[in-house]
């Protein structure tokens, strides 16, 4: 019989004695992964046996949520660190893929495209509502998880939780903290596409258990590895997180935690959607016979194809301190002040392309142009497209964050209450640099910075010279400043009944100046190219707020119905606005906030002697105020938009048997756009939503040391946005992924784990941009070996 120390950050899970060495393998995994803010020292224990995952979260890290998950009256998923670990998830991106219906669909508008963590999230755009500890996390980057211990998805409208926000919900990503017991645990790991990562997460205690309770933690990641199935694609990386705690063993306890990441990356552009299902002559229609028809069969580019350059960077730093004092005044009354500084840069350039069709006259145009080039129809060995959209991103996001929280239970007669109250002061600024596009025009002269030559569409190669980035002058900086109170209580009446609600109220400032080119339509008084500058501010104050009704017929089970409501301002995801009635603009000073409503109804069990959670609900969230195009004058927007998103979502977490984990999830989304035949956005769904979805990761743990696990994505299909494109895909087909992990514990302190992803070798669309030009390809199949060390 072996033996392991435990190292289970707070409560530990009696395990039945079946006399295994290795059986303890997921306990190895899940000693990391607790998730709670107030650890509780433990004495060192033995441990024998198999282990029941850890997939189940009974309550969240956030303060803000005032009862247990299952008497919570909302959709909250909790994706634990195990899984993570298990799926060898290393980003957000990866790491939602457990949360169905939820991922990176939107490559981008037009030639333009997104970077970072672009997530969707019940149909619409969630890549500015991220938090960690609950605190907004700016910029457009790729963010990696060395350093989070969970990660939190909060469906449904929550402007009350979080402030201006999307529509249908947030990511809260929970940061590790010190503990009062030592551990170590490291990863190397090798992989398809040039994978290489490693990995530390060290915790030492600096006082010993009896004493005050202060503890170090390390956190390190270094990476260096390219995109299996893509050419020329990379990401590399390194990042540190250190960080002390003191007073853990006391009522007054002191986080200080400071973490950086640099990255140093080659971005995808994707690939041309030529020969795909859908795909036609993208020509206009108004050419009639000299519209190229050849088109409608031309074949399949190779999905490994890089369209950009040798010349193209992504290169990001990103550093964040944060200092958190809790005082326990009483069990029941605690008080939490969390100070933090972030700033985070992103300088980017990727080449892109924008494949359409011919020019007004019915030629071929100019490599310069923009568009597909078939200079030889009966040889395709001689079609180019223009790389003529060099994206260029030079990017400062900052954030200065001050929150008081107020914790305390209560009785008022024979009422109990867990109330939290808080203030948050935020200052968040973004600053750009605006660089010349190929062939500019700056005050009337021509800004010799050259293009680059077309790409063969093909064959293209990325060893070209001939554009240099020039800045433009066309600068900006956007500032908002919040001022938030709030307040959230779980009223309980009795055993069986309980309230929960909440209410917040902002006021926001955000202030936006910059200078923009002038064009010979915008400004025909001036020279083209002239700088013209632009200040403009906006101000206003947003409530919003969220009750649940929670009915327990048993004490493992709740029936629950909810509302609740946010708001996203101008300006409020991108800090840019516009001059009142300034045609083409979203971001107009003039126009209202967009608004959100969520119903929910669901009931929540937890099952097999609470070790497994089994979620329901209906959900319906409407959005009104949304920024529309007019249907004849793309230069004319109006604030006339409704949209609906409805379905149902099924949720599965914990452990079957003390060896069987599985965490599994299934939704519908039935979307609907009102008002469509009066803009040029003519699909009558959200796009970028598919209609249905599912997730689902499950292990076994075998008595001799083995771990066997494997997992399914499934989503359904989904249509692209619309912007008069012609002849591309409007819709992206359903697909399933499989997945499949085996590892095996040599020893009580080192196990070795395989990762195959995408079994079948499905070749799907993983995300395609607005026009339908380009697409990212699913990652073929490949895998990762991993080496874990644990003490």
């Amino acid at each position: 019989m072996a033996y392991i120390k435990s190292r289970k950050h707070a409560v530990a899970r009696s395990v039945p004695p079946l006399g295994s060495v290795a059986a303890a393998t997921l306990v190895a995994f899940a000693l990391p992964a607790g998730a709670q803010t107030q650890p509780s020292t433990l004495k060192e224990i033995q441990v024998q046996g198999v282990a029941a995952a850890d997939y189940k979260a009974d309550t969240s890290a956030n303060p803000k949520f005032t009862a247990p998950l299952l008497e919570t009256p909302q959709t909250v998923q909790v994706i634990k660190e195990q899984i993570l670990r298990e799926q060898g998830a290393t980003t957000l991106t990866e790491a939602l893929r457990n949360t169905p219906g939820a991922g990176a669909f939107y490559l981008g508008e037009n030639g333009n495209t997104s970077t970072g963590d672009s997530i969707y999230l019940r149909g619409f755009d969630t890549s500015s509502s991220i938090f960690v500890d609950g605190i907004r996390d700016l910029g457009t980057v790729s963010r990696d998880l060395f350093n989070i211990e969970q990660v939190e998805v909060v469906k449904g409208a929550a402007g009350v939780d979080i402030g201006r926000t999307a529509p249908t919900g947030y990511i809260n990503m929970i940061a590790k903290k010190p503990q009062t017991q030592d551990s170590f645990y490291g990863s190397l790991g090798y992989g398809s596409g040039d994978y290489k990562r490693g990995s530390i997460d060290w915790n030492k205690s600096l006082t010993g258990e009896n004493g005050i309770g202060a503890a170090f933690r390390l956190n390190a990641l270094a990476e260096d590895t390219g995109v299996a199935g893509r050419d020329f694609v990379r990401n590399k990386r390194w990042g540190i997180a250190p960080s002390l705690a003191f007073g853990l063993n006391s009522p007054t306890r002191v986080y200080l935690d400071y973490v950086h990441i640099d990255q140093n990356n080659i971005p995808d552009g994707g690939v041309s959607t030529v020969g795909l299902p859908g795909y036609t002559n993208p020509d206009p229609i108004a050419l009639g016979a000299r519209r190229r028809t050849f088109l409608n069969f031309a074949q399949p580019v190779d999905s490994s194809n890089f369209y950009g350059t040798s010349s193209d960077f992504d290169k990001v730093q990103s550093d964040m301190f944060t200092a958190r004092i809790e005082h326990d005044f009483t069990s029941d009354l605690k008080l939490r002040n969390t100070t933090r500084y972030g700033k985070t840069t992103q300088d980017y350039m990727l080449t892109s392309f924008q494949a359409g069709g011919l020019t007004a006259t019915g030629t071929v145009p100019a490599v310069t142009a923009g568009f597909l080039a078939t200079p030889n129809p009966a040889n395709p060995l001689t079609w180019t497209v223009s790389r003529n959209i060099p994206t260029n991103k030079n990017q400062e996001n900052t954030i200065l964050v001050n929150q008081t929280n107020l914790s305390a239970k209560f009785n008022t007669g024979s009422f109990s209450h867990s109330l939290n109250a808080g203030l948050e002061l935020t200052r968040e600024e973004q600053q750009a640099l605006g660089y010349f596009g190929p062939a500019a025009t700056f005050n009337g002269r021509p800004v010799n910075n050259g293009f680059w030559p077309a790409a063969n569409l093909y064959a293209p190669q990325p060893y070209v010279t001939g554009y240099t980035r020039l800045r433009s002058g066309a600068d900006s900086d956007g500032t908002t400043s919040t001022v938030a109170g709030y307040v959230f209580d779980t009223m309980k009446f009795n055993e069986q009944w309980s309230l929960t609600g909440g209410l917040r109220y902002e006021h926001y400032n955000t202030d936006y100046s910059a200078a923009t080119l002038s064009t010979a339509t915008t400004f025909p008084s001036l020279p083209v190219g002239t700088l013209v500058p632009t200040n403009l501010g906006v101000s206003d104050n947003l409530l919003t707020g969220k009750i649940g009704l929670v009915y327990k017929p048993a004490s493992n089970g709740s029936i629950y119905a909810g509302y609740s409501n946010g708001a996203q301002p101008p300006g409020g995801s991108n800090f840019a606005l516009a001059a009142a009635g300034a045609g083409n603009s979203t971001g107009r000073t003039d126009f209202l906030p967009q608004k959100a409503e969520t119903y929910e109804a669901g009931t929540k069990w937890d099952l097999l002697n609470n070790k497994l959670s089994l979620t329901a609900a209906l959900y319906r969230t409407n959005v009104k105020n949304e920024v529309v195009q007019d249907g004849t004058n793309p230069n004319l927007y109006y604030q006339i938009g409704k949209k609906r998103v409805q379905g149902i979502e099924l949720g599965l977490a914990g452990a079957i048997t003390n060896a069987w984990g599985v965490s599994a999830g299934f939704t519908t989304q039935d979307t609907s756009v009102d008002g469509s035949n009066n803009t040029l956005d003519r699909i009558t769904v959200v796009a970028y939503t598919p209609k249905n979805a599912f997730s689902a990761w499950t292990t076994y743990v075998f008595p001799f040391g083995l771990t066997i696990g494997g997992g399914a994505r499934y989503n359904g299909k989904l249509t692209r946005g619309y912007d008069a494109a012609v002849g591309t895909p409007a819709y992206v087909d359903a697909y399933w992924v499989f997945d499949a992990m085996a590892s095996y514990r040599i020893s009580k302190n080192l196990d070795i784990q395989l990762n195959i992803y995408n079994l079948t070798d499905k070749q799907y669309v993983a995300s395609i941009n607005k026009s339908g030009y380009r697409y990212l390809p699913g990652a073929p199949r490949s895998a990762r070996i991993t080496a874990n060390v644990a003490f």
